[in-house]
């Protein structure tokens, strides 16, 4: 009646149980290899319902210009995640402590000193360390800054340009590990494209 005998089935089972357990902890550990793209898709989540005219996000990507001037003038690709949490800081008290004072005008000010930091250590190479760095701070971080006073449709599609350009830095960045951790190239590359996404959705229509 049992041709594979009580004994057999009970070894059976506990195999199955065994394999299920192992592919959940393989999931598991894809999901977790996969936390910034997590993180970047609910940071992004933050801004993307709140965003009205396309002008909200003008800080995030100020930030991010920052972040990689910043690491590129300490020389230290490890200083990006703190660079990031104090950028946010930055945008979070300017917003509480000065509400009408833009955010982005603040960072791109706190810029400044760490560019100046970075040249009086003549951290001239590699050109896509400080030099294509600062290039883009002062470039796409200008108009950033600049883009509430251009109105809402043209200065969000700044915006929304400059956020899918940093997201193509970002895609090179990833691909070959330079100047920030490959985490932190992840991260923004899932959130400077959900954000132009959505700013493109919001302003395009009008």
């Amino acid at each position: 009646m049992y041709p594979l005998g009580v004994g057999g089935i009970r070894d059976i089972v506990p195999g199955m149980s065994t394999e299920a357990a192992n592919a959940g902890r393989l999931r598991a550990r894809a999901l977790f290899r996969r936390w910034p793209t997590v993180a970047g898709l609910a940071f992004a989540a933050g801004y993307v319902f709140r965003i009205t005219t396309g002008l909200e996000p003008a800080p995030i990507l100020v930030a991010a210009l920052v972040i990689y001037l910043g690491t590129a003038a300490l020389g230290r690709p490890g200083a990006a995640w703190p660079l990031f949490f104090a950028a946010a800081a930055v945008i979070v008290l300017t917003r509480a402590a000065l509400p009408g004072v833009q955010p982005s005008w603040v960072l791109f000010a706190l810029g400044v000193p760490l560019l100046g930091y970075g040249l009086a250590r003549r951290a001239f190479r590699p050109l896509w360390g400080l030099p294509l760095q600062t290039l883009l701070f002062a470039v796409v971080g200008g108009l950033a800054a600049i883009g509430p006073l251009l109105g809402a449709e043209t200065g969000g599609l700044l915006i929304a340009a400059g956020l899918l350009a940093h997201a193509a830095l970002d895609v090179h960045l990833l691909r070959t590990g330079r100047l920030v951790p490959r985490s932190m190239a992840e991260f923004c590359v899932v959130l400077d494209t959900a954000l132009a996404v959505a700013i493109t959705a919001v302003v395009a229509p009008n």
